[in-house]
């Protein structure tokens, strides 16, 4: 079977919507529902929320990938960037450095028509730090003569799932990509709505191109985000990469099938599906900002400077809370205190409400009690 871009109709993506007509509406209502809670926030929280998420999209991009970076390097080189919070700790990771720069770059540059230089300098902030220059090219288009396959399975005995343009078809092939990118855009001669359909389009396109060495599906989830935030006139607010992670193989299967026809039906319905569920986990991420900074209203001032450290710790997880939740094995470790005074801030945190007793025995442990701010 021919791939896409060996077919007479490449690259003219045919596709149906009527059957998600609904996603498309919920997405849209969702998207202004978010919107509208965000901008009533302060704006520390309002900076706050959108920190987490660009921190919840840098480390799952990576993630797909099969690269794990630290959400404390890439929250500390966040915040950096936007001067704000207390002086951050100094990143030695110079992967969360840069893929913390292009989120920043990708959100600050969302109106701006796209170039070859700035898919450029995207990929130059995603691996310039850590690639070996004589192993890897950065910055500009594959060149090599070497056929750019995805495989999988053990060196050998390698199942090909896909093989892209060859090098020497990538400039002409990201020339039209550009064109079409910027023709689709809302003020564009060719405008296409809704911004969902445009974003599962320009992401396929982009991936069966594959345009560069390495970096390709991470600075595709970006030109999707990209293409969202045109489409609303603003910033997204949501995290595309967190909730492609959560069903990583549906998303390579979806990809996978979509690059053997130019009828993509199938992927924009997938795609469509996947950026609503985004939408979802944002609103989850403004109510939870709002509910810890209430929790912390009602605590805040029955807290010892270590407990609070730990309940903050406990907070950083987000919405899905604290893996395991706490006991007092994983306190004594945190704050490096005795298990008598493990066991004492413990209680005494349960005993004001802070955090909520769960399980017995072995598996008892407690979770921060956000209930009654959530509810409030």
């Amino acid at each position: 079977m021919k791939y896409n871009w060996q077919q007479k109709d490449w690259p003219e993506f045919r596709f149906e919507v009527a059957e998600i007509q609904g996603l498309l509406y919920e997405f849209a209502e969702k998207a202004g529902r978010v919107s509208g809670a965000l901008s009533g926030l302060p704006d520390s929280m309002q900076t706050e929320t959108i920190i987490e998420l660009m921190v919840a999209e840098a480390v799952k991009t990576s993630e797909i990938e099969g690269e794990f970076i630290s959400r404390e390097d890439v929250r500390s080189s966040l915040m950096k960037h936007l001067g704000v919070g207390p002086e951050p700790e100094e990143v030695s990771d110079e992967r969360a450095k840069g893929v913390a720069q292009l989120m920043l770059r990708v959100r600050d540059e969302y109106a701006a028509p796209l170039t070859d230089q700035m898919l450029f300098d995207w990929h130059q902030l995603l691996l310039g730090g850590v690639a070996d220059p004589e192993k890897l090219s950065v910055g500009q288009w594959r060149s090599s003569d070497e056929p750019m396959q995805v495989v999988s399975g053990a060196y050998g005995k390698w199942k090909v799932h896909y093989e892209a343009p060859p090098s020497d078809r990538v400039p002409d092939e990201m020339a039209r990509y550009i064109s079409w990118f910027n023709d689709s855009a809302p003020d564009g001669p060719a405008a296409m709505q809704p911004a969902p359909v445009r974003s599962a389009i320009a992401h396929v396109y982009f991936e069966s191109v594959h345009p560069f060495e390495d970096g390709n599906g991470r600075v595709g989830r970006a030109l999707s985000e990209k293409v969202l935030s045109q489409g609303l006139g603003r910033p997204v607010v949501l995290s595309l990469s967190e909730a492609i992670e959560r069903k990583r193989n549906d998303y390579y299967d979806a990809l996978k099938r979509a690059q053997r026809s130019n009828d993509v039906t199938e992927w924009v319905h997938y795609f469509v599906s996947t950026i609503v569920e985004a939408q979802d986990r944002a609103d989850e991420q403004v109510s939870f900002i709002l509910a810890k900074a209430r929790f912390f209203d009602r605590h805040g001032d029955a807290l010892s400077e270590r407990q609070n450290k730990i309940v903050v710790k406990m907070l950083e997880a987000g919405p899905d809370g604290f893996q395991g939740g706490m006991n007092a094995r994983k306190y004594m470790s945190m704050a490096k205190v005795s298990k008598a005074t493990a066991t004492r801030d413990l209680q005494h945190l349960a005993e004001i409400g802070a955090l909520l007793p769960v399980g017995a025995g072995r598996s008892a442990r407690y979770e921060v009690n956000l209930a009654n701010e959530q509810l409030a």
